[in-house]
């Protein structure tokens, strides 16, 4: 019978349901995080995926805040950074989601792993909003559909990619935090594609609304992009995730020569938000290529509002 899962308040740092070795893991995880923040946890997740060799095999429940918890298996190299409690994951989106509290927006979460961000967006303190999870790997989606339990199934989940269109693809990768269907994979697990704009074609969201629309595909972004287009002409921001590695900026490139979304970006230096009206923006704000960037890409009136207002509310926290 599989153990209760460790409990772990990132507000009080409480730790409960370890045992001695568990605790002094999660104290060896913490302090891995902290140091390896100060250059962008380069090592990190091999260094507590290797730990976790040592661990049982349990989930960790960590609570968020006082209406999240997200679960994830204890040790794992990607979600571990969570026990340093002056960690926040991806915090230009933590920024806008928690900007975004009181506006009706509905959240689609594409590549959404383990779910980090439904559970966020629908708990009590980001506005406890709709949202529908997406994740095509069997792997994630079963601790997706966990995660969605222990939040009262407050979100919905999808077992699909995003793509250009209907049809199918293989994942390729090793990674959970990684797996894609870019590329030519024979081996992979077989997955079911759609496209943004099926969503609406399904009845699964309404064809007028406010969406944040997370797309974090690994690589297949533009063809996202491409089959969102009606998705795109309602009040929508897209949230795109931007690699280090990629010095010619491609996601970014096509919105700006190939859409008719504005651009923002969150240069995490100075804790400013930028608008993008040239690359060469991106060349000074991707200073680690290791990891990812966000950029929000909109052509709602309503929700370039709000995040030109964001920018002046994070240069004032700054000053």
């Amino acid at each position: 019978m599989a153990q209760p899962p460790i409990q772990f308040d990132r507000a009080s740092g409480a730790l409960e349901g370890a045992n001695a070795w568990e605790r002094t893991a999660a104290l060896a995880l913490a302090t891995g995080a902290k140091i390896s923040s100060h250059f962008s946890h380069m090592g990190y997740i091999a260094c507590a995926n290797l730990l976790r060799k040592t661990l049982p095999e349990r989930n960790i429940a960590v609570k968020l805040n006082e209406d999240a918890v997200f679960e994830f298996p204890y040790g794992d190299g990607y979600w571990s950074k969570l026990l340093n409690r002056d960690y926040t994951y991806e915090d230009e989106l933590e920024l806008l989601f928690e900007d975004s509290a009181d506006v009706d927006y509905m959240l689609v979460d594409c590549g959404a792993n383990y779910g980090y961000w439904s559970v966020l967006a629908s708990s009590r303190p980001f506005g406890a909003h709709r949202a529908i999870a997406i994740e095509p790997s069997e792997q994630n989606y079963s601790k997706l559909t966990n995660n969605a339990r222990v939040n009262g199934n407050r979100f919905e989940t999808m077992k699909c990619a995003i793509g250009a269109s209907r049809g199918t693809a293989r994942l390729s990768g090793t990674k959970h935090e990684a797996f894609s269907i870019a590329g030519d994979s024979a081996d992979g697990e077989e997955v079911p594609v759609i496209a943004l704009d099926d969503l609406i074609e399904d009845q699964k969201i309404p064809p007028k609304g406010k969406y944040l629309v997370k797309l974090d595909v690994e690589g297949v972004e533009i063809d996202a992009i491409k089959g969102g287009q009606r998705l795109m002409e309602t009040d929508s921001v897209l949230l795109c995730e931007e690699h280090g590695s990629d010095r010619k900026h491609t996601v970014s490139r096509y919105i700006l020569e190939q859409t008719p979304l504005k651009l923002t970006v969150f240069d995490r230096s100075t804790r400013r938000l930028e608008t993008v009206n040239e690359l060469s923006i991106l060349d000074r704000i991707k200073v680690s290529t290791h990891i990812g960037y966000n950029v929000f890409g909109t052509a709602s009136a309503f929700w370039q509002d709000r995040i030109d207002a964001l920018s002046a509310k994070a240069a004032r926290r700054v000053q």
